[in-house]
């Protein structure tokens, strides 16, 4: 089984059809950034994109954990039949062949998420690409911030869990727990102050401490922490 491969679509492409946003592509759009066009944490963001899809699964009870040898935790799919959303699915494909380590899994499933989620983003006006010539010369594509003010409202509702102690709801805890195993919670200090309550909650964040409201049962709650902070291992990521 072979996952879809990364890629940048020219900017007159209508892009893919898209349904509900995954996480991973919240995560990504919380990234980006506006004034320079550019994705905080691009070293390594496939790692945080793959913990993205893995906690989405196993927040909707796709994928749960087992104890390994040498003290390892694997992964593997739940379930018969495959998720109906295509990234979700590669993934959950991948974990059916055999049950992976955690590491193992973010670095065979991450690298080819950032193409196909930018694509969803373009083609649902969260972000745009433009044409541009540098030296009057060279045509690049540039990422701009769409018309659908998306952005913004995901860092209100972050900033209002790190910020305000609002209990975050079923998608707000894991994407900012997610955003801060990146690393690249700093970049974002002129939305959410760069503060020691805000480095405590977000760190309380990843060890899934996401409230009573979250949705999602408590086991699955845990298995998705599990995943998050093998993110915060692989970025290096302080852990406490």
């Amino acid at each position: 089984m072979s996952l879809p491969p990364d890629r940048d679509t020219p900017p007159d492409d209508p892009g893919p059809r898209v349904g509900v946003p995954l996480i991973a592509e919240d995560v990504l759009l919380l990234l980006f950034q506006p004034d320079s066009g550019t994705i905080a944490g691009e070293g390594t963001l496939f790692y945080v994109l793959g913990g993205a899809v893995l906690t989405e699964l196993a927040l909707t009870d796709r994928v749960e954990t087992e104890s390994a040898r040498l003290r390892r935790t694997l992964v593997r799919p739940v379930g018969d039949s495959p998720p109906s959303d295509d990234v979700l699915r590669s993934a959950w494909e991948y974990l059916g062949e055999k049950p992976r380590g955690i590491p193992t899994a973010l670095a065979a499933i991450g690298p080819s998420l950032r193409g196909p989620l930018l694509d969803r983003l373009v083609a649902r006006g969260d972000l745009r690409r433009t044409r541009r010539k540098r030296m009057g010369l060279f045509t690049t594509t540039a990422l701009e911030e769409g018309t659908t003010g998306r952005r913004a409202a995901l860092l209100a509702r972050v900033r209002a869990v790190l910020v305000d102690g609002v209990e975050p709801d079923a998608r707000t805890g894991p994407t900012a727990a997610l955003v801060s195993a990146s690393g690249s919670l700093p970049v974002l200090h002129k939305e959410i102050p760069w503060t020691s309550p805000v480095i405590t909650r977000a760190k309380d964040l990843e060890r899934g401490d996401w409230g009573a409201d979250a949705a999602s049962a408590a086991l699955s709650r845990t298995v998705a922490a599990t995943v998050v902070n093998a993110v915060v291992a692989v970025t290096g990521q302080p852990r406490s």
